[in-house]
């Protein structure tokens, strides 16, 4: 089964944050040049939580509020649940059905090592699951 330390490994190991006094603005720019749907938000060297394009649209956008004027702090979800690098899949996508989130970060002793997401953890399974049905279709003809 694979951990979430392999799919680190797979996609690299980029991670886009912000600080928590930013602009929602800020953001929401940064997410659109990265084409990523969430920021994790740091304070120093420590994460203090997880701003989305969800949390834009129903925090700022439906309740009228300026984009320039809001700060990232006053929207983001704050103490994230976490993922540790030994993490399996199985379990990541358990958490993202069970708690309805999109983005799991990843952290080990303290330190922040990256993000996966729903979209790395679909890509995983469906790369095992044709792993398998190459390995299936070759012991039968075999």
């Amino acid at each position: 089964m694979r951990q979430v330390k392999h799919l680190l490994e797979d996609k690299g190991g980029a991670v886009y944050t912000i600080a928590p006094e930013a602009p929602v603005l800020d953001a929401i720019r940064l997410m659109a040049e990265r084409s990523i749907g969430a920021l994790l938000v740091m304070r120093d060297d420590a994460l203090a939580g997880i701003v989305t394009e969800r949390d834009y649209a129903r925090k700022v956008i439906l309740k009228g509020r300026s984009s320039r004027e809001t700060a990232v702090a006053e929207i983001m979800t704050p103490a994230p649940t976490t993922v540790s690098p030994a993490t399996t899949v199985d379990e990541c996508m358990r958490l993202c059905t069970e708690l309805r989130v999109r983005h799991l970060p990843v952290v080990e002793n303290g330190r922040l090592l990256g993000i996966v997401s729903i979209g790395d953890l679909v890509k995983a399974v469906i790369d095992d699951q044709a792993t398998e049905i190459d390995h299936l279709q070759r012991y039968i003809a075999g």
